[in-house]
């Protein structure tokens, strides 16, 4: 019994053996064992259980019993008493229920044996079970992976040789025998299966093209993943279930290709709907996405069109023509190509905006060339690669005097060399047939070709003949014949330039690289007392430095002089100044870099120019210092004169009130000419002390934003006394609202002040004197005219001078400051002032006042 209890849980442990099988929800469940033989098994081992049970708990009751009667017969042995009969009557009832036990337990033993013979009928039929189960899963076609938690996974079944999957262990090195991108994605499936028991059906192609079925499923904490290798129209499916991923990944691809191009692109459906569009389509419609364009329906072309694409398309031929539409508010031109498809349509635009461009630009710049060959002086003709002629300019014409009829048929290179053979003006040769193909293998060569041909007419010409790497060649005839003439005149002219430089009055040095001496001038030696002897060429700078020694022995001279002439800097500086010798001389020296890595070093006597500069600038001085006293001494006596007329005014405005008491006629014409003669005077001090400020440049504007139209009251109020005076009347002509302006208001009103008093001055009584006011931009323009007797041509530069009077026409003298002053503060506000007179004719003055940016200003002035 304990052996059958031993063995029974294993073999139940193998009835029960799972096969996976889904059911139609695609869920898991393992298959049982059914029937009645399972049903028989299944009673068998329960009462199996408990028979065992009832016999050990018998066994257990029965031992004290006969341990009791084996004691009790041993005592009896010894004690044979009156007692002996019951106790063995005892003894017999006890060996009666002894024997009655061991009866019943015979019995049940054999009722244990037949249930064990039931429970061997029942494993049998499991074992039977089993094997079909394992003969199943053992199917050629299909292979079984089971993990049972972290232990090492279970493989059963086996797979087609065909498939290339490995028959051990290696079968889960998937990389070792599918293709990677299906063994990348069945890792991962079984990975999410094993940790979150995700379940998965897949198909899988093998390294061999084999298609296989992967089923990924969990069941009774078991992961289970079975491969089935397909076949018939299973096969064909998966076949195509893969090929549509490959289409899909490869639709998907260029659908990335196309949103990453910066081409529009789009397709349609039968109906002409929008369906996809890329990037590129979308920001050219200004949508916020490809997917908003297409749901909103936005179109990148015209109406008319996409009808015309719509009729001229067809299947056999794709629409492909050049369409115009407006993109981000511009004009462009696209490159359209739409291929019907039986599903509708797809297209794309190509930018030729650009091309177009730079196509026209190309054919701009190659006809600014032509132009500018046209107008060189040195002749160029151009050849194509069947060594026609294709371009020729105007100098070439001259050059060769040839027939342009001939020159217009293209003629061959060889067929342009015997015209010019034939007319004797190609060089001389004495093997004609040896120079011309030597001078026509310019189109065979890889560099360009140089050559001398010396003309029959005296002209020497350098021809540079270059091959094109398309073919063809370019011949350009240098005229050196100028050349030479010039070599000749140059050296003619080196050395008139020597005997120049030798009777040059300036002091002349030119040293080499190395610091010595190439030329030097008499004069040179003169000023810094030398022979020519120790001038001669060759003699090195710090020869030449001590012997200078004794006229300038400052660091600033000579040595400085070596320092620039021989240093190594790669930038050679050039350097000035004034050096007063010891003997009084005063030179001025430049150090002057020259060709071929030279020096020139000059010197200029300024000795009676320094001194005459001297004499100059301490007059000037003094003429400065002069100009100081005089605008002190002025403010000085201004501010001291201002005070006494201030209380004479104020004296004189106390005696007309009647507080003081009554006055006579006499008396309040005196006061009248008192006010009258002070207000002059005060007007007079004040103008001569502004002209004083802006003299000492202490003068500031306190800028400020003008309402115009309120200073043109302002002022109108303020002359009125004057107007009237005069017997003149004011007309001011202006817009109805000239706006602000920012500029000084006292100083602006006082300008406007003194041209109407000026103007009323000269005008004739009854007259009208007009003020004309208008803006230019930020700038306030206007001019004050009146119909006086004019200013003589001769005097108009001179009106704005100081103390220039014109009384002897006006009504009423003055110290002719007011036009200096005004020319003074039109000048202080940056500002234009202008006259037009004519005698006999009036007079006008124009004024110009810029605005200027108030926080600027009142910085300024702070």
């Amino acid at each position: 019994m304990s052996e059958m209890n031993h063995s029974l849980p294993g073999q139940a442990d193998e009835g029960a053996w799972p096969d996976i099988r889904s059911n139609e929800a695609g869920q898991e469940h393992a298959l049982a064992p059914k029937g009645k033989g399972a049903k028989q098994s299944a009673g068998s081992l329960t009462r199996l259980a408990r028979i065992c049970a009832g016999g050990t708990a018998i066994a257990a009751l029965a031992q004290p019993v006969l341990a009791q009667v084996e004691s009790e017969a041993a005592a009896s042995a010894h004690l044979f008493t009156s007692s002996q009969v019951v106790g063995f009557s005892v003894v017999i009832g006890v060996i009666s229920a002894a024997l009655l036990s061991t009866l019943w337990l015979v019995r049940q033993r054999g009722n244990l044996e037949s249930e064990s013979r039931e429970i061997r009928s029942a494993l049998s039929d499991a074992h039977q079970r089993i094997s079909q189960y394992q003969a199943l899963i053992a199917d050629k076609n299909r292979r079984i992976v089971v993990w049972d938690g972290n232990e090492r996974p279970e493989l059963l079944g086996q797979l087609p040789a065909e498939t290339g999957a490995p028959q051990d262990s290696e079968f889960l090195a998937f990389g070792l025998w599918l293709k990677p991108r299906s063994a990348t994605e069945l890792e991962r499936a079984i990975d999410r299966l094993r940790g979150a028991a995700q379940s998965f059906d897949m198909v899988v192609e093998t390294a061999r093209e084999e298609i296989l079925e992967a089923q990924g499923r969990v069941s009774g904490g078991r992961a289970f993943v079975r491969f089935v290798a397909l076949n018939n129209l299973r096969a064909e499916l998966a076949e195509l279930k893969i090929e549509r991923d490959r289409l899909m990944s490869s639709i998907s691809a260029f659908q990335n290709l196309l949103d990453a191009i910066d081409l529009p692109a789009w397709q349609r459906d039968t109906e002409g709907r929008l369906t996809w569009v890329n990037q590129a389509y979308g920001d050219a419609v200004e949508a916020k996405s490809p997917q908003h364009a297409v749901n909103e329906g936005r179109e990148f072309l015209t109406t008319v069109a996409r009808e015309h694409i719509r009729v001229a398309a067809t299947p056999e031929s794709p629409f492909h023509d050049k369409i115009s539409t407006v993109v981000r508010g511009n004009r462009t031109f696209f490159d359209v190509v739409d291929v019907k498809l039986p599903s509708g349509s797809a297209g794309i635009a190509i930018d030729v905006s650009e091309a177009a461009s730079v196509r026209a630009e190309l054919e701009r710049t190659l006809k600014s060339h032509a132009e500018t060959l046209d107008h060189l002086a040195t002749p160029v003709a151009i050849f194509d690669g069947e060594r026609r002629l294709q371009f020729y300019n105007q100098a070439f014409v001259a050059l060769w005097e040839l027939d342009i009829a001939f020159l217009e048929s293209k003629p061959d290179n060889a067929e342009l060399l015997e015209r010019l053979r034939a007319a004797k003006k190609l060089p001389d040769q004495l093997n004609w047939k040896s120079w011309k193909e030597t001078a026509l293998s310019v189109y065979r060569a890889l560099d360009t070709q140089t050559d001398l041909w010396h003309l029959p007419n005296g002209q020497t010409l350098r021809v540079f003949a270059t091959a094109h790497p398309q073919g063809g060649a370019t011949w350009v005839f240098e005229n050196l014949t100028e050349q030479v003439a010039l070599e000749t005149r140059y050296n003619t002219l080196v050395r008139v330039q020597g005997e120049t430089i030798d009777h040059l009055s300036e002091g002349v040095a030119v040293f080499g690289a190395d610091g010595r001496i190439r030329l030097s001038n008499p004069a040179f030696r003169m000023l810094w007392g030398i022979t020519e002897a120790e001038a001669k060429p060759g003699t090195h700078i710090r020869a030449i430095a001590e012997t200078c020694l004794p006229s300038y022995d400052r660091p600033d001279g000579w040595k400085t002089f070596a320092e620039l002439i021989t240093s190594f800097d790669d930038e050679r500086r050039s350097s000035q100044g004034t050096l007063e010798l010891l003997s009084g001389l005063v030179l001025d020296y430049a150090v002057i870099p020259l060709p071929n890595a030279q020096t020139m070093l000059t010197f200029v006597n300024m000795t009676d120019s320094v001194r005459a500069e001297r004499a100059l600038t301490e007059k000037n001085e003094a003429l400065r210092k002069a100009d100081e006293l005089k605008n002190d001494f002025v403010q000085h006596v201004s501010y001291e004169l201002r005070s006494p007329l201030t209380n004479i005014i104020g004296f004189a405005d106390l005696l007309r009130s009647p507080s003081v008491g009554p006055l006579n006629e006499r008396q309040a014409e005196y006061i009248d000419h008192i006010s009258t003669s002070s207000s002059v005077l005060l007007t007079l001090v004040n103008d001569i002390l502004d002209l004083a400020t802006v003299d000492a440049g202490i003068m500031r504007l306190n800028y400020s934003e003008i309402d115009l139209n309120d200073l043109l009251d302002d002022v109108s109020i303020d002359i009125a006394n004057r107007l009237q005076e005069s017997g003149v009347t004011l007309e001011i002509t202006a817009p109805a609202y000239l706006g602000s302006i920012v500029a000084d208001p006292q100083r602006l009103k006082q300008i406007l002040l003194k041209l109407l008093s000026n103007a009323a001055n000269f005008s004739p009584e009854g007259a009208a004197i007009s003020l004309e006011c208008h803006r230019e931009d930020t700038d306030f323009v206007f001019s004050v005219s009146d119909r006086g007797p004019g200013i003589p041509q001769e005097m108009i530069s001179t009106v704005f001078d100081r103390f220039a009077t014109g009384a002897k026409s006006g009504k009423r003298g003055g110290a002719g400051l007011g036009l200096s002053i005004v020319d003074s503060f039109v000048s202080l506000h940056n500002g234009r002032v202008s006259i037009d007179s004519q005698p006999g004719k009036g007079t006008k003055v124009i004024c110009r006042i810029p605005s200027v940016d108030l926080p600027h200003s009142v910085a300024a002035a702070e």
